[in-house]
């Protein structure tokens, strides 16, 4: 009777309780007892994940009677009957070549971005858990990662978010420490400006406990116009040679500094966290930035007529800001019960500090010039500075949420899902600026806050309930908003999840909310900037203009109604692979927008927002944000995930335990090989590996006799020739094949490698040594109280394992080793020769857990503690790895109506709210290719073109905006793996080290933006849209 527990863990009861009555199961096989004793998840150090395992297929060793257990579901996944998007397993984690978490996110743009528009960064979680926020672990190396899932937006009800951001939950390895440097630098290919980046980091995750501290240091010098060479606006050029060039003096990008510090603790309550995780993060950090204005111009007419623009002096009008974060959160999460409860903090207050410069009083020169006592075109006496502006601002804010989560009630279908919250934000803006005249402004919202998603169950395969129609569940929701300062918001949400296949999910879901604008759109400070570029529709000229910005504290709640449909298919290419199809609708009342374009029909309905000369020059705008009566929007957005593998699985690459597993710490310590060949299991392995050890997916369970005559019978045979394979397991033949389904040679001489070499003698030959075993539990001093362990009497190669990255003994796992080792009774063990209780004691190893369906095999536990390397060689099995992603997104239609019988805008069609058109295409690439620790990664962004209409008069001109396509390259190198470089022996300092290199913008694109004429407008020259262009940089990273 065999009983497989499917992805979600659940188990038919039926079998378990026969199981209570049966005694007859098939003992365990004869292993080493000092390897069982050892052999627990927590000890596992620089252990590559293994190679992704293959369904299970019982063989002629197992009996009727036996239960085998199918784990794939990894701890800290989200259950939920939404498919995921995406699954990365600890390999393929490693092949994007991330520096952290934040680098891994941003590398996965393309899957985790959503096509709601609504949403921003995606809702985080940690081990399937809520966090205080993303700065709690966006610095941890990815190394620390067992598997990462990104769901669609569906599943962030379940966690109380709104559904308008995709999930992405992290599941990190139960062991793991590292110490980490890194030192990037890089500037554009066209030189201008360079940006420097110095990070340090600890980390130490053991079991429930984590430590995390981060100091990071990044600073970004200054590139002005006359460095890029852009034309100034026609007037603003001195007219007397020798006057400084304001081009030099006017910033493209602003010099900044910036220095922050992060730490996080969180730490199991209870035994072994039984009683829940709680976790505390801070962060302070400071932004120091400064941009240039220009310089201080006058127009000087003699009495004759004479004019001349003249720049005072080379003293640039400088804006400074400085920007201090002072940032808090925590977390804790437990069981009540049946029921999970969450409840999470993050509060912040950003002090920020702009000083403008003043321009000077140029009314003297003015009349000097007039009177004929300066001469227009002659040398300028020194004007005094005129002061500064200043603008200040506090922003508090905290977020408090609970969440409680639950299946109270069993329905025919399945179990009921229930996820209350509630919670509570405050908010509060104080601003002051001396150019305004009201004062300081004070603005606060609190926001009381709850809500209750239900998702029922209406038909299930699993549960044999209308199985025929296969799985369908309904999601139902509600929430309330009561803010202080606009009053009782609702929201309300329905949607459904039909998987007619295993294969095959749909989706559609309706969204209805009310929004808040929010309070820094409200009360942000004033602040006028001058002579800022803005290009003039009505005139079809640039002019320098004084723009205004901050908030608007009349803008009103808005009104939001989205519809989604989706659906996900899983192929059979390479290891895996899926499509996904969205398509998306949102239409709201009373948007929120920042102030659009400055075309001839906004002017129109937004006329108090444009100042002009009596000749039509632009002189300022306010570009505070405004109301728009409705905005609607549509798109369709389809794309596909794939991953695979690059070469033959290796020899090496199939160990258990790696270079660096626990078990390869132990061998010398494990009972010595008898003369003869006794029967027992080999250490597992891969696909060219001959067998695999108990317990988990996949793993191939071959009597012991049997193994002995296979090893005998491909050990005797000369290499090069192939053995009689007659006999041999259905499963291990089928490895042994190539793509062609031929025996492949290759795949022979590495099973017989793995056969035939010592450490398979010893693996299937070893005998229980009491002498050994007795000398080992004296060195650890087992039953001697108060009595410290003579590391000095271990086996070398223990001695050796057990020391931490700092070369020194790692207590915590000598203290492991002791207490297994010392609680084996040496009379039973002796008495069972070394094999383990049949109840699965006396050190037994857990059963590892199988390959999740999309994120390929992993080790048991998922398990590493690293003191230095990076995880994965290409995948743990010498294979490498590599994966291709491509979204296309179709904009189907984009309005916006300003006012209730105003202009309605089509933004497909020639109309604007931004700084140019509405794309009708956007298409996302990212793929890459890791192997032997050397990677690529590209990634490419393409935009469709569009078209700004102008008014028709006189003057006036369209716009056209090309297309743009760009491509970021990064290549990066594992140096340790590098034989070239460390000898193929003890890498030495090159341990942990890799050296990047990063090419932004590849092929040094820029949007070409030209009017009916084909000119390229001033304000639309190709520096002032990108002055950066490509951009290159090196990282060098180093872990300890």
């Amino acid at each position: 009777m065999a009983n497989r527990v499917d992805r979600h863990m659940r188990i038919d009861r039926a079998p378990i309780e026969q199981l209570k009555d049966r005694t007859n199961l098939r003992p365990l096989y004869p292993v080493s007892l000092l390897a069982l004793a050892l052999a627990t998840p927590v000890h596992a150090q620089d252990t590559p994940a293994t190679a992704q395992a293959d369904p299970a297929v019982p063989d002629e060793a197992e009996d009727a009677g036996e239960i085998v257990v199918t784990a794939t579901r990894v701890p800290g996944q989200v259950e939920t009957d939404s498919p995921p998007i995406l699954e990365l397993n600890e390999a393929e984690v490693a092949a994007y070549g991330a520096t952290s978490i934040a680098d891994l996110v941003a590398q996965l743009a393309p899957q985790t971005g959503s096509g709601r528009g609504r949403g921003g960064r995606p809702v985080f979680l940690v081990n399937g858990q809520r966090v205080s926020g993303f700065r709690e672990f966006s610095r941890f190396p990815p190394e620390a990662i067992r598997k990462v899932e990104v769901l669609p937006e569906e599943v962030a009800l379940q966690f109380g978010f709104p559904a308008d951001a995709r999930v992405i939950n992290f599941i990190l390895k139960d062991t793991f420490a590292s110490r980490e440097i890194e030192v990037d630098a890089g500037m554009p290919s066209r030189g201008g400006y360079t940006t420097a980046e110095a990070e340090l980091g600890i980390l130490t995750i053991s079991g429930p406990r984590r430590i995390n501290g981060t100091i990071e240091y990044n600073r970004t010098g200054r590139l002005t116009e006359g460095e890029r060479d852009v034309v100034q606006a026609i007037g603003s050029d001195p007219t007397v040679a020798g006057d400084p060039d304001p081009a030099d003096f006017r910033t493209l990008v602003a010099r900044s500094e910036t220095i922050s510090a992060n730490g996080t603790m969180t730490t199991g309550i209870g035994e072994m966290g039984s009683g829940g995780q709680f976790t505390i993060n801070g962060e302070v950090s400071r932004t120091v930035r400064d941009s240039l204005s220009g310089l201080d111009t006058v127009v000087l007419t003699s009495p004759t007529g004479a004019q001349a623009l003249r720049t005072i002096d080379a003293d640039p009008i400088t804006r400074r800001t400085a920007t201090d974060t002072y940032s808090l959160g925590s977390a804790y999460n437990t069981q009540l019960g049946d029921w999970r409860l969450s409840s999470t903090l993050d509060a912040s207050r950003t002090d920020t500090d702009s000083r403008v410069d003043r321009r000077r009083d140029t009314d003297a020169l003015v009349a000097a010039a007039a009177a004929g006592t300066l001469p227009v075109d002659g040398p300028l006496p020194a004007l005094a500075a005129a002061g500064t502006d200043r603008a200040l601002s506090r922003v508090w804010s905290a977020t408090q949420k609970n969440t409680l989560s639950g299946n109270p009630l069993l329905l025919p279908a399945g179990e009921l899902g229930v996820t209350l919250d509630a919670g509570y934000d405050w908010t509060r803006i104080e601003s002051q600026d001396t150019r305004g005249v009201a004062g300081t402004t004070r603005l606060t919202r609190g926001d009381l806050n709850a809500g209750v998603n239900v998702r029922v169950p209406v038909t299930s395969t699993r549960e044999g309930f209308l199985d025929a129609v296969g799985d369908i569940s309904l999601n139902l929701g509600a929430g309330i908003n009561a803010l202080s300062d606009f009053g009782t918001l609702t929201d309300w949400n329905v949607g459904t999840t039909w998987k007619p296949t295993e294969r095959l999910a749909l989706q559609a879901s309706y969204i209805a909310r009310e929004a808040a604008p929010g309070l820094s759109q409200l009360g942000g400070p004033q602040i006028v900037d001058v002579n800022v570029p803005v290009y003039d529709f009505t005139t079809g000229r640039t002019v320098l203009a004084n723009v205004t910005s901050g908030g608007n504290p009349a803008l009103v709640a808005e009104e939001q109604r989205d519809f989604k449909l989706s659906a996900t298919y899983d192929l059979d290419l390479f290891d895996r692979a899926n499509i996904l199809v969205e398509y998306f609708s949102n239409n709201s009342k009373n948007t929120t927008e920042s102030f659009p374009l400055l075309t001839p029909a906004i002017e129109a309905a937004f006329p108090d927002r444009v100042t002009r000369a009596a000749d039509g020059t632009l002189l300022a705008i306010d570009q505070r944000p405004v109301t728009f009566a409705e905005r609607s929007s549509s798109r369709i957005r389809y794309g596909f995930n794939v991953f695979g593998r690059v070469g033959q699985p290796s020899p090496e690459g199939s160990s258990q335990g790696g270079r660096g597993g626990f078990r390869a710490m132990m061998a010398a310590a494990a009972p010595t090989p008898t003369p003869a060949p006794a029967p027992a299991r080999p250490a597992t392995g891969d696909a060219a590996a001959p067998a695999e050890a108990a317990g988990g997916q996949g793993r191939m369970q071959m009597d012991p006799a049997r193994f002995a005559e296979l090893r005998t019978r491909f050990c005797a045979v000369p290499d090069g020739q192939v053995p009689d394979l007659t006999g041999v397991p259905e499963r291990m033949l089928e490895r042994l094949k190539g793509p062609d389904g031929q025996i492949d040679p290759a795949r022979v001489a590495a099973m017989k490698q793995r056969f035939c070499s010592a450490d398979g003698a010893a693996t299937g030959s070893r005998t229980f040594d009491p002498a050994r075993f007795a000398a080992l539990r004296t060195a650890l001093a087992c039953g001697v109280e108060g009595k410290e362990p003579d590391i000095a009497a271990l086996p070398p190669e223990v001695a050796d394992r057990l020391r931490g990255p700092d070369g020194q003994i790692d207590r915590a796992r000598l203290a492991e080793l002791r207490t297994r080792l010392c609680a084996v009774d040496p009379a039973q063990a002796a008495q069972r020769g070394g094999r383990p209780a049949a109840d699965g004691q006396g050190g037994g190893a857990p059963a590892q857990e199988g390959a999740s369906a999309r994120g390929g095999g992993e080790r048991a536990g998922g398990n590493a503690r690293a003191g230095g390397g990076f995880g994965g060689r290409g995948g743990g099995d010498g294979q490498g790895r590599w994966n291709l992603s491509l979204y296309h997104t179709v904009e189907l239609g984009n309005t916006a109506l300003i006012a209730p019988g105003g202009p309605s805008l089509d933004l497909l069609d020639g109309d604007a709210l931004g700084s140019s058109g509405v794309s009708r295409h956007k298409v996302e690439l990212e793929g890459g290719l890791f192997k032997d620790g050397l990677g690529a990664r590209l990634s490419a962004n393409y935009l469709s073109g569009s078209t700004v209409r102008g008014s028709g008069l006189p003057g006036s001109s369209d716009l056209r905006f090309g297309d743009l396509a760009t491509f970021n390259l990064r290549l990066f190198a594992n140096l340790e793996q590098q034989e070239w470089l460390t000898g193929g022996g003890d890498p030495g300092f090159w341990k942990g080290t890799r050296l990047g290199l990063r090419v932004n913008n590849l092929f040094d694109a820029q949007q070409r933006v030209t009017d009916s004429t084909g000119t390229v407008p001033l304000r639309y020259q190709p520096a002032l849209v990108d002055p950066t262009g490509r951009f290159v940089e090196i990282e060098f990273r180093k872990m300890f």
